[in-house]
């Protein structure tokens, strides 16, 4: 269900980067003439069909649509550190659900928005992302609760796969619909989309369930297994710890070190590599079908199909990145540290094991990518297999730091990933608009050749601090006393339930 959930949050974020492509009246925009050195043009290939491909409904230039493609995340980042401590303090399942349930209702309505007022579905939009903003850092408190350390990266995996699966059906979907005629061919994708997490919420309400101790279907051996690896078991006592656990007293007038983690190190460097990650990520997410159009010269239905598949790739192999590091990790042949700076910076000698010094997969990799797709040019094969090898190395950031948060602070995880992930999706109204300004009136390639340059750019200069502060160690201000120290810093191999 957080697999499903997490596809709904994306399916219905993606789909104005395919929708706008179409909604948009590019013969009414006036365009600059380029300069001499800014002339390099993509020419469009003879095509076999004659049908001419219809101009949008609204005379948006591109610095609007980097507003409307951007404006999400205004309302993204403002609901990501409150979604993250309320799912702490109440539990994930309402938070999460209800983030999705309104941004569902919002989507389903943002067609009529659009054709009454540009302002109108500004508005919607950041609705939209005030809804979805709660999403992610829920879910990381509930994986904080359900999850044994040693494991976290592998079923983190699965549930937030969910995002390149959302993309990967929605992308060529919305291009589907987008080339209809019925209802104007553009809104069905909202409508659909919208549909469905309204579905969705009514079966989470009733299959999901907070923590193990709140669940009546596993049994107790489950259950205290569960809250033993977790620490919220004290097995020398024989009971639920309750300090930081969703719903209980203590949590809620629990001290909250916030001064403490303005000095931390390892928490930058969480949010310094998100960051370089997140102009990277929604440079290829929101502006890449705009670049598949109007430089490539891709139609509605290879754009959106083509724009997808390196989310395919991310999609499994984030999977396979992420059950390698689970497999390293229980045979003891890496540190959960270097597990995080192998799959997302450098990785350094590991005491002797095997490991040696690693390029990174989720951040140089796909910066060496983007520089490569700048230099192919208008090599319309090679940019589609670049992107593809792309996806596919990115993926292995739920391998790193995703999962730094929890060995940081598993009682805190929710919030910090909202603070970490608030800061990083300011990017998401950054990049777009950085882009338009950019772009604006010269879509050329060689416009579009800086745009990769400087994503390439931000992400490897993040990934380097990463490298250079990142922590795995429970950090002291986590700890409400010294009975939590004793609890929590306990080695998964070394704790057996006791009922």
């Amino acid at each position: 269900m957080g697999f499903l959930g997490i596809a709904n949050v994306y399916a219905m974020r993606v789909n104005l980067s395919v929708a706008i492509v179409t909604m948009v009246n590019n013969s009414a925009i006036p365009q600059v003439n380029p300069t001499a050195n800014e002339s390099n043009v993509c020419l469009a290939p003879i095509l076999n069909s004659t049908a001419p491909q219809p101009d949008g409904e609204f005379a948006w230039d591109e610095k609007t649509q980097g507003l409307i493609l951007g404006c999400f995340f205004y309302g993204y980042v403002l609901t990501q550190v409150p979604g993250g401590r309320l799912a702490e303090l109440f539990g994930g399942k309402l938070v999460f659900g209800l983030g999705i349930l309104i941004t569902g209702i919002f989507t389903a309505l943002s067609p009529l928005a659009a054709k009454l007022d540009t302002w109108l579905f500004v508005a919607l939009r950041v609705i939209e992302g005030l809804g979805e903003g709660v999403t992610f850092p829920a879910m990381h408190s509930m994986l904080a609760v359900w999850v044994p350390p040693l494991d976290r990266a592998k079923f983190a995996s699965y549930v937030y796969a969910g995002s390149n699966f959302g993309t990967i059906i929605s992308m060529p979907l919305s291009g589907y619909l987008c080339s209809l005629d019925f209802l104007g061919g553009w809104p069905l994708s909202f409508y659909l989309f919208g549909g469905l997490s309204v579905l969705w919420f009514v079966v989470w309400l009733f299959v999901v369930y907070d923590t193990p101790e709140s669940n009546p279907y596993i049994t107790t051996e489950e259950k205290v297994y569960i809250q033993t690896m977790t620490g919220q078991y004290d097995h020398t006592k024989k009971r639920v710890h309750t300090s930081n656990c969703c719903h209980c007293t203590e949590s809620q007038g629990a001290t909250f070190h916030g001064s403490l983690w303005l000095t931390s190190l390892p928490l930058w460097a969480i949010l310094v590599t998100n960051c370089g990650q997140s102009w990277a990520f929604y440079t290829q997410l929101i502006e890449l079908p705009t670049y598949m159009k109007n430089i490539l010269h891709f139609d509605i239905e290879q754009n959106s199909l083509l724009t997808s598949l390196p989310y395919l790739s991310s999609w499994w192999c984030g999977i396979l990145f992420s059950l390698l590091a689970s497999w390293l990790l229980h045979h003891n042949y890496i540190s959960l540290l270097n597990s995080h700076k192998l799959f997302n910076t450098i990785g350094k000698r590991n005491e002797g094991k095997t490991i040696g010094s690693f390029v990174c997969p989720a951040s140089v990799v796909p910066s060496l990518g983007f520089i490569a797709v700048a230099l192919v040019g208008c090599n319309r094969e090679a940019v589609t297999l670049l992107l593809v090898v792309t996806g596919a190395f990115g993926g292995a950031v739920y391998a790193g730091n995703q999962m730094n948060h929890m060995a940081l602070s598993p009682h805190y995880a929710g919030t910090m990933y909202g603070i970490t992930n608030a800061a990083s999706n300011m990017c998401g109204f950054l990049a777009p608009y950085a882009i338009g300004l950019l772009i604006n009136g010269k879509e050329t390639l060689g416009q579009w050749q800086k745009v990769f340059y400087i994503a390439a750019a931000v992400n490897i200069a993040g990934s380097i601090f990463y490298a250079l502060f990142a922590s795995a160690t429970e950090q002291p201000w986590s700890y409400q006393s010294q009975e939590d120290k004793k609890i929590d810093t306990r080695s998964e191999h070394d704790i057996e339930p006791e009922l």
